[in-house]
């Protein structure tokens, strides 16, 4: 009887909860899963929105760094566009930034979906200011998904069968011919260009100097480029003068060139006169050089004569005394002496 009684008082609570929109059931999502995330006293709603969910169901967990701290609640499609919108309940003690990131990704090959949310980019860092807030959205340009199982096999039988396998064979058929026979040629290109590999990094340093002149340079010939501009304006008339000249210099040219071919006929043919005349003045300037130091003093005391340096002692200042002594011959007329002469 008293089982009886309890069964009574179980369907009527069943059938009153039923009746009674306060109960708020709605089916088997409402009811929560064993092992899942505990949302504490004062969870928030977050909702992403993703170009895809694939087979992302509600109650799926929402986790940050592995770390389950929500669940979805829903997964719909909004009214104002074509992507899917995931609602989702995140425990209230986890902050995150209002740029934050949505990734649904799958917990192994072939385990279940779950959104995971990240503070930057998938990959990647960098939390901007603010916080995520209850009621936020997260838009389509901050979320993203990882590639499925059956997308990885599709690719892989579209490679097997209709992709590149016949023509990689044929590549290496083909490289095979080419390299056959020729490996000492091939050999020889590997270690020059491993030469020339080494050569560019021991030089390293120089490149990078030559490479900074130039840069220097470039930064010369910008700062400067009024001046080219107006070296260039001015050089214009010079250039159409030169053009304006050409006949006259071309045959200027022309003559030049035949004055050398004449110089050049001339000295040929008087060849053998300048060797003779060369060798004829060969002993002269042989004795010139025998002469050294002596032909330069010579020299010097000619140019002196007659006051060489050898009257210099005698000279008292301005005035040079000189006394002559005359001796007569027999029946010749006695000349006095003749007295001191002064001057310089």
């Amino acid at each position: 009887m008293i089982r009886h009684a309890l069964t009574r008082h179980a369907v009527w609570a069943a059938l009153a909860c039923t009746g009674l929109g306060g109960c708020g059931f709605s089916g088997a999502a409402d009811l929560p899963l064993p092992g899942g995330a505990d949302l504490g006293d004062h969870p928030y709603t977050v909702r992403a929105r993703f170009a895809n969910v694939l087979n992302l169901v509600p109650q799926s967990a929402v986790k940050v760094n592995d770390v389950a701290v929500g669940r979805v609640v829903k997964v719909a499609l909004p009214r104002d566009g074509w992507t899917a919108e995931v609602t989702m309940k995140v425990d209230g003690d986890v902050r995150l930034p209002a740029n934050a990131y949505a990734e649904l990704r799958q917990s192994s090959l072939l385990g279940e979906k779950f959104v995971q949310l990240s503070a930057g980019p998938p990959g990647g860092a960098g939390a901007g200011p603010g916080r995520l807030a209850d009621g936020a959205v997260i838009p389509e340009s901050r979320t993203n998904r990882n590639p499925e199982v059956e997308e990885v096999f599709g690719a892989l039988s579209m490679l097997l069968n209709g992709g590149g396998i016949a023509q990689l064979r044929t590549i290496t058929v083909e490289l095979n011919r080419a390299l056959g026979g020729n490996e000492p040629q091939v050999r020889s290109l590997l270690e020059q260009a491993r030469e020339l590999v080494g050569g560019l990094d021991a030089n390293r340093q120089a490149i990078t100097d030559a490479l900074d002149g130039l840069n220097r340079l470039s930064a010369t010939l910008r700062a400067r480029r009024d001046q080219i501009g107006v070296a260039l304006d001015d050089i214009e008339p010079g250039l159409v003068v030169l053009a304006e000249q050409r006949g006259a210099l071309v045959r200027m040219l022309r003559s030049l060139d035949e004055l050398s071919r004449a110089a050049v006929t001339t000295v040929r043919r008087s060849r053998d006169d300048m060797i003779a005349d060369l060798r004829a003045l060969e002993p002269t300037l042989r004795r010139l050089s025998d002469a050294g130091r002596d032909l330069p003093d010579a020299l010097q005391v000619l140019v002196t004569y007659p006051f060489t340096d050898a009257v210099l002692p005698a000279v008292k200042g301005d005035y040079l005394n000189v006394y002559l002594q005359v001796t007569a011959r027999p029946g010749t007329q006695v000349v006095p002496p003749i007295k001191p002469a002064q001057g310089d």
